[in-house]
């Protein structure tokens, strides 16, 4: 969610430098009011469980704003509470059917790779233990270390051979068995 938002907010606000303040709530409203495609619904409908009735509609007489009856609300409210868990039902259904797509997608592409205590291992140089003295032309991994114990499937306790421990345990994508 995070990410989208500050992709929307990065693209919506980009030519309003001084004015963002002002544009943000139009930005989070746009947000609130798009259909994600796992769940076919609205994070405010998720939210509040009803629908609203967007800016546009208020100012142009579309159907809904023209046949607005105070008392029906009241009626169609209490509707739509009782369809609550029917809603909910069919969205996790939705959201199940669009994880196991994604699975079947991605899960082909994955290689397995197990390492076991006592293994020598490469770390993966990053950005912040990166020699920025060396640029691009640096090492793309370091150390010759060995894994001590592992915590849950993929995260390792690491140390190095003259036996120093490494203060957090390492997520596998970032290791690489040494032959």
């Amino acid at each position: 969610m995070n990410r989208s938002l500050l992709k929307i907010i990065k693209t919506w606000l980009e030519g309003a430098k001084g004015i963002w303040l002002e544009e943000l709530p139009s930005v989070l409203w746009a947000y609130r009011m798009t259909a994600r495609t796992s769940t076919r619904e609205t994070p405010f409908r998720l939210a509040y469980e009803n629908e609203t009735v967007i800016p546009t509609e208020v100012g142009l007489t579309s159907y809904r704003v023209g046949n607005y009856d105070n008392s029906k609300n009241d009626e169609a409210i209490r509707l739509q509470l009782d369809l609550v868990d029917e809603v909910k039902a069919m969205i996790e259904q939705r959201l199940a059917r669009c994880q196991d797509l994604m699975a079947k997608h991605y899960n082909p592409k994955v290689r397995s790779r197990d390492f076991q205590v006592r293994d020598l291992i490469l770390r993966k140089v990053t950005g912040a233990t990166r020699d920025p003295a060396l640029g691009k032309l640096g090492p793309n991994w370091e150390g010759l270390y060995k894994i001590t114990s592992w915590q849950k499937k993929g995260t390792y306790h690491l140390k190095t051979l003259d036996g120093q421990k490494l203060h957090h345990p390492w997520n596998m994508e970032h290791l690489m068995k040494y032959y």
